[in-house]
């Protein structure tokens, strides 16, 4: 039998237990908890150790393990919940509870993935998954057939939630042109609005360029040879004269406007005009070219 198992469990009021080292939360998988226990209750209950101080006559807690569990519960508006009462010392608190920070961020969306697969591969329905990991079936469905094609890059958006689950089938199923087709679809159809069609677009970017997996370098990834060098350096010679050929450009004008300020200059009305309106005055560098021969 597990320690766990072997300690009794206590109720406890929520708003004694105190988190000792609070961490942010990932605000998708926490929805995914606060529906999990709403629908299949709390599989696991907390740890806490008696802190010292009191309150209003009332022992107090330190939260040991289970912040999530334990913020699940106070957003379902409950003021009771499960918990092992563990007597041991502050210091030991602290870093159990580090621990457990350390180790609940090393689970990542694909390894989530990979437990559903095995599910489903043991026999379990996509209900049943359903049911007992508090998503819907068919957002079960979807993460299963995105692993089993290799879209890891995929299902990392969803899991971040850069992407909604069909949007992310859609791109699966679709080649080519169809990945746009894809794309425009899921825009007219409103899966798509505004920031996430541009996130979509890249994401599909990163897809053909560097493969379905999460490495940088995928299968179409290119190797520096002497074509891509080549063609680097054409592009840069275009860029150059393009360059040179603005700078011509604006040479051309400044020439052009200079000497219709030099022509104007010589007119008395027209200085006598710019010293009425107290406009006599002209920036140094401007005066300087205007003071220069044709």
């Amino acid at each position: 039998m597990k320690e766990s198992e072997e300690r009794e469990i206590t109720i406890v009021p929520i708003d004694q237990v105190r988190v000792l080292n609070p961490r942010a939360r990932d605000q998708h998988r926490h929805k995914q908890i606060v529906a999990n226990i709403a629908q299949v209750g709390l599989k696991k209950p907390i740890t806490v150790s008696p802190a010292k101080r009191r309150k209003e006559g009332a022992p107090q807690y330190d939260l040991v393990c289970g912040q999530g569990r334990l913020e699940a519960y106070q957003a379902l508006g409950e003021a009771l919940i499960p918990a092992i009462v563990m007597d041991v010392p502050k210091e030991e608190r602290l870093l159990m509870s580090l621990v457990e920070n350390m180790a609940r961020r090393l689970p990542t969306s694909i390894e989530m993935v990979k437990d559903i697969v095995a599910m489903k591969e043991r026999g379990d329905t996509t209900v049943e998954i359903a049911r007992k990991t508090g998503l819907s079936d068919k957002y079960v469905s979807g993460l299963v057939n995105l692993y089993r094609q290799g879209e890891l890059r995929l299902l990392n958006a969803v899991e971040k939630g850069r992407v909604p689950i069909t949007v992310a089938i859609m791109i699966a199923g679709a080649e080519g042109a169809g990945v746009q087709h894809a794309l425009t679809d899921a825009y007219e159809n409103g899966q798509l609005k505004g920031k996430a069609m541009l996130v979509a677009r890249k994401l599909v970017e990163q897809r053909e360029h560097f493969g379905k997996g999460l490495g940088r370098r995928g299968p179409r990834a290119r190797r520096t040879n002497s074509d891509s060098l080549v063609r680097t350096y054409q592009r840069e010679v275009t860029r150059q004269k393009l360059f040179v050929k603005k700078a011509r450009i604006c040479e051309t004008r400044l020439t052009f406007v200079t000497t219709a300020l030099q022509r104007l200059f010589q007119d008395e009305n027209f200085v006598t005009l710019l010293q009425a309106e107290e406009l006599a005055k002209v920036p140094k560098n401007l005066a300087a070219q205007l003071s220069q021969e044709d």
